[in-house]
């Protein structure tokens, strides 16, 4: 608990005296807290402090410590306002009296309450002035104060957290009081952090790999696995097994009464909780048995080379981070309690690398762009123009020619222009930048060359950087050109960005306010919106946000754009793009009564522009990431023509109305399915004839006597295959070991083995087997003991691996005789 009390006038003594003994006064009769228990801190040159605790409120003098400046001295930043402290510890022991006392004693002191003098201002050179309006910034700690009051040893054990705890040993199956440390240590983490999370969530904060939602993510995490180390594997079956679930339960129980909405948010909290936790236990039980393995090696190979302390590679955290999803919290965690540390330093290079690998070609472009224009110093920022019109004159500032500044372009050349103005948008905030022409006028109204511009680009903050081919003519440095945009592709494009505001909207009323904005594409063809959700959208929904942004497209309402300072738009209720950077000044786009973003994009003047909207895919494309990809204005026409004409030639092939399109596809499905079911039965009719032909080619092995048949059969399927081993270990006594190869098609083998029980008795396993022979073949393959199969590519080498099974199965039967 924190609040700043600001007196009415700057005097020196009464501003500090009034707060200072009515807060000993709440102390003393409110919360009856024992004065001689109470010690206080005061920073070692505010002699007022000292003064006020002991003359004014009586607190011995033996028990104020004067302390240094990083104790006793806040600062808000290098500059800035500032002051000394004065905190009021709690006395646990006082009988120890007051000789060499040590505040930091955390067995003796628990420091509850904490009180800056903000009377300072701190200036560049380091002087301190003093502040018109001097404040109290004072602060108490809820979870101390209830440990004090409730006499127990520690803040985890108040009625706060305690209650958590007895719910996890519940499903620990252990006492708290009679547990060891470990297992206390592993409960407080439990309590402390299940807390911590079922707010967050009820905040709308959601599980992700980014800000404030890793957080909650990580917290979630440390809480799986230390529930795991405590024993606890399973919760109720209507939450599939998840415990985390159970343990929410009993917070949202705590917080009913002093935060209504936990508990009117409890089905969406407990519902991500048991989300994630499922989730992550896969990812655990993927990554640890090779987590631990690797710590094994660790520890062996410090043992072995005598190292005072073993070390895991970055090269092994990354693997288990890349390749199993491992988090490398988790993997730290687990180290240290093994006394095993993490290479760090080579993790962040693997890191590095990685992000090298996969963004090298888009760096090399955007590097060698940017340093080119660099280059170009006398060059100002570019003055756009594009809200207003869609064309303008204005001159050629710089060219570059494959990365470097030139002073002409030819015809055919590929070229970057930069303007001193442009109406070309460059693409920014999910939007793609504009298409267009870049005219250098000859005599009268002639055209003496064209620039053709495929993109444009913003390099070094507001340069626009227009990329482009010369159709005709010669481009020079200085010349006046008539710059105009496509404004077709104009319109598609501010038709999407519009529609993707609508989307936003729509989503957020249709799922829940808690969904934000994850990244957007806004092309000419198209508009991709992602945003943080837990699970596909049903088909309801779907058409519930479709019904929304059509709605809103035929109320025809007006859009208004604005610029404003950025503390006034997010105060008007502007959405921002959470982790972006933003201006002092904004540029706001609202839909009156539906939408308001901040937005540096181009927009319709009325939703009527946009005509019609609609879903064409909505997926997962990340763990909490959802995608929707959409359609509007003449793209929408565009894509149902093409709809259109597919079911038209649908009708035409199966000969029946374009409404009888679905029912009559899903008939010749079923035709299909028993169709392949027919032949299938066939096939097995064929292998089970064609291994009773075989049968008699079987030969007797070993002792006792094992019946032996090893055989190819010419282009029989795999699972035909299977069906003749299973009819022909059948068929002969035990024991008996049947091994079929078939050649199926091009370049594929279908290798089988079977074994009666008393092979497999012998040590002789199919799984193994089989094996064995696939590789001869290119392949691999295995199963069960008693029966396996395995595939291959090289069909040549199938009569060599039938023949190494004969050599191997007598080898196997002689030795076992022996």
């Amino acid at each position: 608990m924190s609040l700043i009390w600001c007196p009415e006038n700057d005097l020196s003594l009464p501003w500090r005296l009034t707060y200072t003994v009515t807060l000993v006064s709440i102390l003393s009769f409110r919360f009856k807290l024992p004065p001689e228990r109470l010690w206080i801190s005061v920073f070692q040159d505010d002699d007022e402090a000292f003064s006020i605790w002991h003359k004014e409120v009586g607190v011995p003098a033996e028990r104020i410590k004067r302390m240094g400046e990083d104790d006793n001295f806040w600062k808000s930043g290098v500059t800035g306002p500032c002051g000394p402290c004065s905190e009021i510890y709690y006395d646990f022991h006082p009988e120890r009296g007051c000789l060499d006392v040590d505040l930091g004693d955390d067995s003796r002191f628990l420091e509850f309450y904490n009180l800056v003098f903000m009377q300072y201002n701190k200036t560049d050179d380091g002087t301190l002035e003093p502040l018109l309006q001097k404040n109290i910034d004072t602060g108490m700690g809820l979870e101390r104060m209830a440990r004090i009051l409730q006499k127990v040893p520690n803040n985890y054990e108040t009625d706060l957290i305690y209650p958590i705890i007895e719910k996890a040993a519940e499903l620990a199956r252990v006492a708290y009081p009679e547990a060891n440390e470990q297992t206390k240590t592993h409960l407080k983490i439990i309590g402390d952090h299940m807390r911590a999370v079922v707010y967050l969530l009820s905040d709308g904060v959601l599980p992700s790999n980014l800000g404030r939602g890793y957080v909650v993510r990580r917290l979630i995490r440390r809480v799986v696995r230390t529930c795991r180390l405590l024993g606890i594997r399973d919760g109720r079956d209507e939450s599939e097994g998840a415990f985390l679930p159970e343990i929410a339960g009993k917070v949202i129980e705590l917080s009913s009464d002093i935060n209504p909405d936990v508990k009117d948010r409890s089905a969406h909290i407990l519902e991500e909780l048991k989300r994630e936790e499922l989730r992550f236990v896969q990812t655990l039980e993927r990554g640890e048995k090779l987590l631990d393995q690797l710590l094994e090696n660790a520890l062996a190979g410090a043992a072995g080379n005598g190292s005072t302390r073993p070390c895991l590679s970055g090269k092994d955290v990354f693997l288990l981070y890349d390749t199993f999803g491992f988090p490398v919290e988790i993997t730290s965690e687990i180290a240290e309690e093994r006394g095993v540390s993490l290479d760090m330093v080579g993790f962040d290079l693997e890191m590095e690398n990685q992000r090298q690998q996969s963004q090298a070609a888009h760096n090399a472009v955007k590097l060698s762009v940017a340093t080119a224009v660099s280059e170009l110093t006398c060059i100002p920022d570019t003055e756009f123009l594009g809200y207003e019109t869609l064309s303008a004159k204005a001159t050629v500032q710089g060219l570059l020619l494959d990365g470097k500044p030139a002073k002409e372009a030819l015809e055919g050349n590929e070229v970057e222009v930069l303007l001193n103005r442009t109406p070309f948008y460059a693409e920014s905030g999910g939007q793609v930048g504009d298409c267009g022409f870049l005219y250098v006028l000859g005599t009268g109204d002639t055209a003496k060359s064209i620039v053709e511009v495929k993109d444009v680009k913003k390099s070094n903050g507001s340069l626009f950087v227009h990329k482009g081919i010369v159709k005709q003519g010669l481009v020079v440095v200085g010349k006046d050109v008539d710059a105009a945009v496509d404004a077709n592709l104009r319109n598609r494009a501010r038709v999407h960005h519009t529609a993707t505001h609508l989307l936003q909207s729509a989503l957020k009323l249709t799922i829940g306010e808690a969904t934000s904005q994850a990244g957007s594409l806004v092309d000419f063809d198209r508009l991709r919106f992602d945003f943080n959700f837990h699970r596909p959208l049903s088909e309801h929904e779907i058409l519930e946000v479709e019904g929304l942004v059509n709605r809103w497209i035929s109320d025809a309402t007006p859009l208004q754009t604005q610029v404003m300072p950025l503390v006034e738009a997010k105060r008007a209720g502007a959405i921002a793009m959470f982790g972006e950077k933003y201006e002092d000044q904004v540029r706001v786009v609202e839909v009156p009564g539906v939408s308001m973003e901040l937005c540096g994009g181009t927009h319709v003047t009325n939703t009527s522009e946009i005509r019609a909207f609609k879903i064409v895919s909505e997926q997962g494309i990340a763990s909490g990431i959802r995608r929707i990809e959409a359609v509007a204005g003449e793209a929408f026409f565009d894509y149902v023509n093409v709809r259109d004409n597919v079911l038209k030639n649908l009708s035409t092939t199966l000969k029946v109305k374009a409404e009888e399109v679905t029912t009559r596809i899903e008939n010749l499905m079923e035709e299909l399915k028993q169709a392949r079911n027919e032949i299938s039965a066939l096939r097995a009719e064929v292998a089970v004839c064609k291994a009773s032909i075989i049968e008699s080619q079987s030969f007797t092995c070993g002792t006792p006597a094992t019946r032996i048949l090893i055989e190819s059969m010419d282009d029989l399927d795999a699972d035909s295959l299977k069906t003749a081993a299973e009819f022909l270990i059948n068929k002969l006594e035990d024991p008996a070991a049947v091994v079929l190869g078939s050649c199926p098609g091009e370049g594929k083998v279908s290798l089988v083995a079977a074994f009666s029980p008393k092979v497999v008795e012998q040590g002789i396993q199919a799984g193994k087997f089989v094996g064995k022979l696939a590789k001869i073949c290119g392949g691999g393959g295995g199963g069960r003991p008693n029966f396996a199969q395995a595939g291959g590519k090289k069909p040549e080498n199938l009569p060599q691996a039938l023949e190494a099974a004969r050599t191997e199965i007598l080898s196997l039967l002689s030795k076992s005789v022996k």
